[in-house]
């Protein structure tokens, strides 16, 4: 029997509208970003500080372990240069994220195949070797998100992604908390790392599922000339440099809040759970509020808007002198998150909005190396000076530190910034 004869009239056959490659693409990226937030929480910030304290670490080898993940950006250089002769981004991507997400997930058996005098030195050579390979598979992603996601629907689409992440992030941070209060020590961080595998796994998979997007490479075919574009590039690079800089002083106390709150000030998981899931919240907050100021204003002015906020939350830590702790440490929490939340998300816009296409990878390479050296040696310093001023009144420790490192901030971005981050 004829199907358009059985119709009924008046009634029209519904259509059935196909998504767009273009936004299953956007979509399968959003959808990665659930295991890799659940995988990266439960391993970084207090977490990672307080294993390699259960691991016996101190603050000098806590600090260098917070700053090698930034050190090893100096490798994007040359990632950026051999991706030009790649013929697929992608499963080079996969494969160099999937050693990342193994070899980290992998340091949750220290304790079990190591001598305890061996677990300090056994976690950071498998650290390394993971974040190595993550600078490769971070530089090819952030190469392949760059092409995937349009220009006209960036900003949008990174508010919506990260808000969005960000919200997962905060839950797992806050439960991840409560497991390692309620069960402390290894059994804590033994059911930790059972959820780490299951994600990082799913991770992996996930990534197969990305597409191979074209790639519009250099004109250059050599390293040096291509080395030599960003080089070239005086704005581009007066911009790096200073925020380079700020990077250095911005992380010589803040990676080592845990450590402060955790090993001085004895606050319990929970707590400093909560304390990093308020800070989370009002980052996510000013995603919005950061993505609409970006349509009318530029990165670099934005991002010079941020640096006061970070600064003040710096300085707010010394308000432990006169105020309860509590209050003060969400206070400061919570400012760092509205200015952290915004210099993050414009520093990336300026990277892959305000740089030529065709040689970008080797500016971001650029950046990262140069920003990288920089937050390396924040915290390692940080570290050393939290060891020297060990026998020093409390206070010094606890916000002291802080509150220098926020005058100096305050100091260059006034003075400096000012004069770098304006439009031209």
């Amino acid at each position: 029997m004829n199907i358009m004869r059985n119709r009924l009239p008046g009634i029209r056959p519904k259509r059935v509208r196909k998504a767009s490659v273009h936004r299953n693409n956007l979509r399968v990226a959003t959808f990665e970003g659930i295991p890799s937030t659940i995988f990266q929480v439960l391993l970084q910030g207090q977490f990672l500080t307080g294993f390699l304290l259960y691991l016996g670490a101190s603050s000098s080898q806590i600090g260098f372990v917070l700053a090698l993940t930034t050190l090893v950006n100096v490798a994007q250089i040359g990632v950026a240069f051999l991706i030009q002769k790649l013929p697929s981004r992608k499963w080079a991507m996969v494969t160099f994220i999937g050693l990342h997400r193994v070899l980290w997930a992998a340091t949750g058996l220290v304790p079990f195949v190591f001598p305890k005098e061996h677990w300090v030195t056994a976690f950071i050579i498998m650290y390394t070797i993971a974040f190595i390979a993550n600078t490769a598979g971070g530089m090819l992603w952030t190469s392949v998100i760059s092409d995937l996601v349009p220009a006209r629907v960036r900003g949008r689409y990174f508010g919506i992604r990260n808000t969005f992440l960000n919200a997962l992030g905060s839950l797992v941070m806050y439960g991840g908390g409560v497991v390692l209060d309620r069960y402390p020590g290894g059994h804590g961080f033994l059911i930790l790392y059972i959820v780490v595998w299951i994600f990082s796994v799913s991770n992996i998979i996930v990534f197969c599922f990305y597409p191979d997007v074209p790639f519009e490479k250099s004109e250059e075919k050599e390293f040096l000339p291509m080395f030599k574009k960003p080089l070239h590039d005086k704005l581009f690079m007066k911009s790096t440099l200073f925020l380079a800089a700020w990077l250095l002083l911005q992380n010589l106390t803040v990676p080592l809040y845990s450590y402060v709150m955790l090993q001085l000030m004895h606050i319990n998981y929970q707590t400093l759970s909560l304390l990093n899931v308020s800070q989370t919240i009002f980052m996510m907050a000013s995603f919005y509020v950061w993505g609409n100021l970006n349509a009318r204003y530029s990165n670099k002015r934005l991002l010079l808007w941020t640096l006061p906020i970070i600064a003040l939350s710096s300085l707010m830590w010394g308000m432990l002198s006169i105020l309860p702790v509590l209050p003060v440490l969400f206070a400061a929490h919570i400012m760092f998150g509205l200015g952290v939340g915004g210099f993050n998300q414009l520093a990336f816009n300026f990277i892959i909005g305000d740089t030529p296409k065709k040689e970008r990878p080797m500016y971001m390479a650029m950046y990262a190396a140069l920003t990288g050296l920089a937050a390396f040696f924040g915290p390692l310093i940080g570290g050393k000076i939290y060891e020297w001023i060990i026998r020093w009144p409390e206070w010094t420790q606890i916000y002291g530190m802080q509150v220098v490192v926020g005058l100096l901030m305050l100091a260059l971005a006034l003075l400096l910034g000012r004069r770098i981050l304006r439009d031209e």
